[in-house]
């Protein structure tokens, strides 16, 4: 059976700070960040906002992009979230 699997940014309310992760069920998981039921950083910074998030077929290649992208500089990072999601909406609303 086919498995898909996430790497993903979530985003304070402002755009200050940033979250990158990974996970086998997006829409779990950002529910999870939005409630804040699991204690630490996205808790503690209200990244509660999907802006990005790419699909991958093998767990190993959503963790080497998180780790990826969790070693670019902010501005980089900034430019990847605008080649999809330039105004910063929330994209878990796009979510099936």
């Amino acid at each position: 059976m086919y498995k898909t699997y996430y790497t993903y940014i979530m985003s304070s309310s402002n755009n200050t700070t940033l979250y990158i992760g990974v996970t086998n069920n997006l829409e779990r998981r950002v529910s999870e960040h939005k409630s804040g039921v699991i204690p630490g950083f996205t808790q503690k910074y209200k990244c509660k906002k999907l802006v990005y998030y790419e699909t991958f077929s093998i767990i190993d290649q959503a963790v080497a992009r998180e780790k990826q992208l969790k070693g670019w500089v902010r501005r980089k990072k900034d430019e990847l979230i605008d080649t999809i999601n330039p105004e910063r909406k929330d994209l878990a609303d796009t979510l099936e």
